[in-house]
């Protein structure tokens, strides 16, 4: 008995072992393109162009973000910001309320709306550009941040994923809280919020990065140069200097930096949030 758990324990830990080994490998596979573009970034011309790759740069130079500079690369990463950031609070907090209200509340149309909701998460967005974009310009929105923020509030997904939080909510507190005179928003906003803000973390970073790189939204509705974001201005670069790979991977930095950091802001709720989904699902 004693030598067959022994056995059984070593097979354990030999699995493990190779598990961990396995994981680190796909880390390190993972995470090296972003390794190379930050280290490259600091890299000039004839060191990126080397035969003999330089894994780490021996002489680091800023020249790449001296030049990336001389572009307005702080007014499209400005650009960017704003634009994510503005959707990311707009879709959280429409997605919240909308997926509180199918989940908790009954009305008439009630299941015909959520229907439609799970319809529209299927349509590609190539097939709504153009009514999107003749939206913006009846509505002189054409060519500003607000034509790339707009579209992404109300997203479907959002709201579905809300939605299935909110049902996780004991019909018991919310009454309990009427009971003590509390409205709805402040029901929802001391109730409600606190108790899905797993899904709020997750849904933050999904629609941060979702607005951060869509440039085909971007490329369609952004047409002058001071209204663009960095991945306009990036591929932008990438067509008039495409041999200064240098310029390139400095922008592609400049570009990834607040992605990690928001990652990095929401991870634990995200966890949280997948987590919980995996346990009711």
């Amino acid at each position: 008995m004693n030598h067959a758990k022994s056995k059984l324990s070593g097979t354990s830990t030999g699995y493990k072992a190779i598990t961990v080994v396995i994981l680190i490998l796909l880390a390190i596979f993972f995470i090296f393109p972003l390794y190379w573009i930050v280290t490259g970034s600091f890299k000039d011309a004839m060191t990126i162009n080397a035969r003999v790759p330089q894994w780490f740069p021996l002489n680091p130079t800023l020249e790449n973000y001296a030049k990336l500079f001389k572009n307005p690369a702080g007014q499209w990463l400005l650009n960017t910001v704003i634009m994510a950031v503005g959707a990311l609070v707009l879709t959280c907090l429409t997605a919240a309320l909308a997926g509180y209200a199918l989940a908790k509340k009954r009305f008439y149309g009630r299941a015909l709306l959520f229907t439609i909701i799970i319809c529209a998460m299927a349509l590609p967005k190539q097939v709504i550009v153009i009514p999107l974009l003749r939206e913006m310009k009846i509505l002189h929105l054409a060519d500003t941040l607000w034509a790339v923020i707009l579209p992404t509030v109300g997203w479907p997904f959002g709201v579905f994923l809300m939605k299935q939080f909110s049902e996780t909510i004991p019909n018991e507190i919310l009454e309990a809280a009427r009971v003590d005179g509390a409205g709805e928003l402040r029901t929802f906003f001391s109730v409600v919020f606190p108790m899905i803000k797993p899904g709020i973390g997750a849904l933050a970073i999904f629609t941060f990065v979702n607005s951060w790189n869509d440039y085909f939204l971007q490329l369609i509705m952004l047409t002058s140069r001071t209204n663009w974001t960095i991945s306009l201005g990036i591929a932008r670069l990438q067509g008039e200097m495409s041999s200064d790979f240098g310029l390139i991977m400095a922008g592609a930095t400049l570009a990834a930096i607040p992605i990690v950091a928001v990652f990095i802001a929401f991870q634990k709720y995200f966890t949280q949030g997948i987590a919980m989904g995996a346990v009711k699902g």
